[in-house]
């Protein structure tokens, strides 16, 4: 009977420490979310005629499609590359002293520490026509004359992983720091060599950590308006360039926001799929 108004109490107490967060969250991202929201449903700048002609406009778009499509390929090469990369160096770490621990994860937390325009430009310097990696493959005599590496796909590719390296890297470490290494010890032991403890029972049970650090870097790297501009240029276009141009430059503030809408849903739409498939890993893992 008496813990029922200290439940009520504890309960009041709580959400009034949430207010200011909640008062916060609603003022600014839920009040610019609805105001994107009824500026997309005017069919022209003036905002004289309401309707669903911007939605419409964009979806029977080929090019507005393109870009679109182009955006959440860039995201899954960049996750692949940052998993790919990422894997083995939280695999390192769990697996040295503390010494070489710390500078891990120094070089893995390196690239928060620096402006992402500082890291941006260093990539420029380094993909250019006289950048470094030109540079040195010529005086190896291995090309002849510079590669294209700055302005392409590759090139925004390399950067944005490099950039979002972090939000991969610390997932899995975590990950795998949960992992027992006894279970190791009994795979071998009970003849499984190492690809196959590695596949049977490391990557199972890293998985939550592999979707979570997923999911970070590709809702990142699909709107890293810096990195996209700059080491893509004008030669490329992404949904947050698509947006900037479309708001800034030719001041159509509803297709620009239709177009903030659609980017939005087809995020979600892949962080949904992510946090699906890191509930099945979390089963998968426990089984």
């Amino acid at each position: 009977m008496g813990t029922a108004p200290a439940s009520r109490d504890v309960t009041s107490y709580g959400m009034g420490l949430a207010a200011p967060l909640a008062l916060f969250f609603l003022v600014f991202f839920v009040a610019p979310l609805l105001q994107l929201l009824w500026l997309s449903l005017h069919n022209d700048t003036a905002g004289l005629h309401w309707g669903v002609g911007q939605y419409l406009h964009f979806l029977t778009d080929p090019f507005s499609l393109s870009v679109l499509g182009s955006t959440l390929l860039l995201g899954a090469e960049v996750t692949a590359v940052c998993l790919v990369l990422g894997f083995p160096i939280a695999w390192l770490y769990q697996r040295v002293g503390p010494r070489l621990q710390t500078v891990i994860i120094l070089i893995v937390l390196l690239p928060l520490l620096t402006s992402v325009v500082v890291r941006t430009f260093a990539w420029i310097v380094i993909l250019g026509r006289q950048g470094i990696i030109n540079a040195t493959l010529q005086s190896l005599g291995i090309i002849d004359t510079p590669l294209k590496l700055l302005y392409t796909q590759f090139g925004v590719v390399i950067a944005l992983a490099q950039v979002q390296m972090p939000l991969m890297t610390l997932p899995l470490i975590t990950a795998l720091g949960r992992i027992d290494p006894n279970l190791d010890d009994a795979s071998c032991s009970l003849g499984a060599g190492s690809w196959r403890t590695f596949f049977r029972i490391v990557l199972p049970l890293s998985l939550p950590g592999v979707i979570a650090g997923c999911t970070l870097t590709y809702a990142a790297a699909i709107t890293a308006f810096i990195t996209q501009s700059l080491i893509g240029g004008g030669q490329m276009l992404f949904m947050p360039m698509y947006l900037y141009q479309q708001a800034s430059t030719l001041q159509n503030w509803p297709f620009a926001s239709a177009i903030s809408i659609i980017f939005l849903l087809a995020v979600l739409a892949v962080v949904s799929v992510f946090t699906t498939l890191g509930r099945m890993s979390r089963g998968y893992g426990g089984a």
